[in-house]
């Protein structure tokens, strides 16, 4: 198995003396078990409990007192209690309210031991809320496979060196979005990447992809608390990729009859569970960003793999030059923004877009990007610079001068004069550029003091 970035950042925390139990959040499938586990090799002790097992679970329903617990633990595990470096790892903590209270304990009474949780979100926010104890837990969350994952992946190292140079160099250009546009067909869900990184076999692909949508569905069966919510959930859950890309409504979402109150809180337990992001708006072109959650969200889905095979979208996008000219361009924006997303693994991290809802001048661009006190507007697009209207209007009221443009070509800037007067830098870089966005900003703002 190839190796995550979230691994680096596991690294890190387990060499903070202050370090408390990390909770790793993510959707299921994502790899989080598979992480910890590679992750584990850097400890002399590993000791992996799996609470939807009876045997795991009893070690916290047994013992009231925590260090009793403890002991039984690691002489059931045959483990040494001190001596040694140990890992800890409570897999589907969720099964059990006890064990996510008792994390606080492990903070505080054995600090010594290297604690990390982790749990399926979807069975959590359709049973009960046990909530994780306030200032006594860390977080990290896990996304899909980006595309240097991917790269490292498939074993195209030279590649990855390539897309890690700043400027990358030309020659390197069309293999790099040849590998993209791989990326972007088949996702970055890792059985998926793992089964290619193989076999390089799209045929071979289709079975897994079933096996995940199936699997997210029978979550939804198990844990809904009553009837109607297990259907409400399963259409939400085979609505969401055909609705996917696009600004969505609560009411009658997926050509349906639930009304906005039921299907919002659907909705927002696939949220919870990262299945979806509930994309909003910003009205604003200078922090702070804040999301209006009066106005229509745009959907994103978990991963663009799966988009693309539930749509059937496979075979145009093998035969494309342009992402952007594939389903109306939302597989192109659509991949830029789980990119967005998987470049933080914070619980914080957001992604947003900008709108001006005005009928003298309606206008919205694609995503806002926060970046060293300001707002950086992204556009996912071809073409020639004047039909960015967007993109305009948000400069003329910005403070900024500098906006990105993620599209086929190479690397370029054009200096962009407005009507007003006022001037910009865009700076347009080629999709498989977007996991290297911080680097190029500062690239750009180094050229101009030069």
């Amino acid at each position: 198995m190839f190796e995550r970035n979230l691994i680096r950042e596991l690294t890190t925390w387990a060499k903070d003396a202050n370090r408390k139990p990390l909770v790793l959040k993510g959707a299921r499938q994502v790899g989080k078990t598979t992480v910890v586990n590679m992750f584990a090799k850097q400890f002399q002790q590993y000791i992996y409990l799996n609470l939807e097992l009876p045997e795991d679970k009893l070690f916290f329903k047994r013992f009231s007192v925590f260090d009793e617990m403890l002991n039984a633990i690691f002489l059931t595990k045959k483990m040494n209690r001190s001596g040694k470096k140990t890992l800890l790892f409570i897999d589907e903590i969720q099964e059990s309210e006890v064990a996510i209270r008792q994390l606080r304990y492990f903070y505080e009474l054995a600090p010594d031991l290297y604690v990390i949780a982790a749990g399926s979100r979807l069975k959590a926010s359709v049973g009960r809320d046990a909530g994780f104890p306030v200032g006594r837990v860390e977080y990290r969350t896990l996304h899909p496979v980006s595309f240097p994952e991917f790269l490292n992946a498939i074993g195209e190292t030279e590649a990855l060196m390539h897309l890690t140079d700043v400027p990358v160099v030309n020659f390197a250009h069309d293999r790099l979005l040849k590998l993209f546009h791989i990326y972007t067909l088949i996702g970055g869900m890792p059985e998926v990447v793992a089964q290619y990184s193989v076999h390089h076999d799209l045929t071979r692909l289709n079975p897994i992809y079933e096996s995940l949508l199936g699997s997210y569905i029978d979550d939804v069966e198990r844990y809904a608390v009553t009837r109607n919510q297990v259907e409400v959930i399963r259409h939400a859950i085979r609505s969401i990729f055909p609705e996917a890309g696009k600004r969505i409504k609560f009411e009658g979402f997926g050509r349906s009859n639930y009304r906005s109150r039921e299907m919002g809180e659907s909705l927002r337990k696939l949220e919870k569970a990262f299945l979806i992001y509930l994309v909003y708006p910003s009205i604003n072109t200078n922090l702070p960003i804040s999301a209006d959650k009066r106005k229509s969200p745009r959907l994103q889905v978990l991963d663009t793999g799966l988009l693309n095979y539930y749509n059937g979208l496979q075979v145009e996008l093998m035969g494309t030059d342009d992402l952007n000219k594939v389903y109306q361009g939302i597989i192109a924006e659509h991949i830029v923004g789980q990119e967005l997303l998987a470049m933080e693994s914070g619980i914080l991290n957001r992604i947003a877009f900008w709108v001006r809802d005005k009928k003298e001048s309606q206008a919205e661009v694609d995503y806002i990007y926060p970046y060293k006190g300001k707002v950086i507007p992204i556009e996912v697009k071809s073409g020639p610079t004047g039909k960015l209207k967007s993109l305009h209007l948000f400069m003329e009221m910005s403070k900024n001068d500098l906006a990105i443009r993620f599209y086929p070509g190479m690397i370029s800037s054009d200096k962009i004069k407005l009507q007003s007067g006022k001037t910009y830098t865009l700076l347009n870089l080629p999709y498989y550029l977007v996991s290297q966005l911080d680097r190029y900003l500062e690239w750009e703002q180094s050229n101009k003091k030069v």
